[in-house]
């Protein structure tokens, strides 16, 4: 072998050893990397094609998930977000005037640390094989993060509702369990007379009140606004193992209850952890800095039981709301 030959050998080893040293260390960071799971596709929620690509985006650019999306085949309302709608269906996918259910929807819970749902009000129920798959995900540890109008969805299924913990719409009732909110002494009342469950009043910006220690609130202020949105009242549902994180006053004089409704909640059903949060109604929920961060915390701990992220310098004040226009990553 010639000295030319030689040194052309050595640079393609040291070539290909970079090569496997980057791919290695690629694969070692992805799979150091939280796996997360968005569902959507049925959502009575026009933005949900849009918040989905939001909500993956902001948990990409924190560098601690990598995320998938599972979509019905048939969707419903999502057609004014065709931009955003694109991005995560192909040939199998079409729109149905109402919710249709899909046979085929089976996602492989188990791959995933946390599953979240962006599925709303008159989202088709499950299969019975697809449900039993989902319980025993939560059963055995999983994490789920509940999002705003998810919250709606399968009134009749019961262990979804001990998930969930309080839910809205869709016939729920007493029977279904108390209402929950926080009186102005600042106790919890659970109230369990008649009652149909979810309202709301007018879009308005929210003052959030923390009422919890917990990883997902740590160190936010004790009260905050978040922008405009819908104010969530009356839901009922088990509320079993039910932590209340934070509530936000539905004034009267903008239609809502006069209560201190939840607004974030952590439940526990078997060895699973459940972020629900019931903020996100639009682009402009979807943008608040206060809706970013808890969504963000709520996925972590959900995945973890535990928090590493930091408080951002722009979350907003007691009076002053703040918000991160929304431009999708082209790369």
């Amino acid at each position: 072998m010639n000295k030319t030959t030689s040194i052309v050998t050595l640079m393609m080893c040291v070539s290909c050893a970079s090569s496997n040293a980057t791919a290695s260390a690629i694969t070692e960071t992805n799979k150091s990397k939280l796996n997360a799971l968005i569902l959507d596709g049925q959502n009575n929620h026009t933005v949900w094609p849009k918040s989905t690509v939001m909500m993956k985006q902001y948990l990409e650019d924190s560098d601690l998930f990598t995320v998938d999306v599972y979509r019905t085949k048939p969707t419903w309302k999502g057609e004014s977000e065709s931009q955003y709608y694109d991005l995560h269906s192909d040939n199998s996918q079409f729109h149905v005037s109402t919710p249709e259910k899909d046979l085929s929807f089976n996602p492989n819970f188990s791959n995933y640390d946390v599953v979240i749902s962006n599925l709303g009000f008159k989202a088709a129920s499950w299969s019975k094989g697809t449900q039993d798959a989902f319980e025993t995900y939560m059963e055995n540890g999983g994490g789920f993060v509940s999002v705003h109008a998810a919250d709606n969805t399968f009134p009749q299924w019961l262990a979804f509702n001990k998930m969930i913990g309080l839910g809205g719409w869709g016939g729920r009732d007493e029977s279904n369990g108390p209402y929950l909110y926080y009186d102005e002494k600042g106790k919890l009342i659970r109230e369990t007379q008649k009652g149909s469950g979810g309202t709301h009043g007018k879009q308005h910006e929210l003052q959030i009140t923390t009422r919890a220690e917990h990883p997902i609130v740590e160190g936010l202020p004790a009260v905050w606004m978040h922008t405009k949105d819908e104010c969530y009242g009356r839901l009922r549902g088990p509320a079993e193992n039910i932590t209340i994180l934070a509530t936000a006053h539905c004034t009267k004089d903008q239609k809502g209850t006069g209560k201190h409704e939840p607004m974030l909640m952590t439940v526990h059903y078997g060895q699973g952890r459940i972020f629900h949060t019931t903020l996100g109604h639009g682009s402009a929920a979807f943008e608040s800095v206060g809706f970013i961060t808890t969504f963000l915390r709520g996925v972590e701990w959900s995945a973890t039981g535990k928090v590493t992220q930091t408080i951002p310098d722009d979350f907003p004040s007691k009076n002053q709301s703040q918000k991160r226009v929304f431009t999708l990553n082209q790369d």
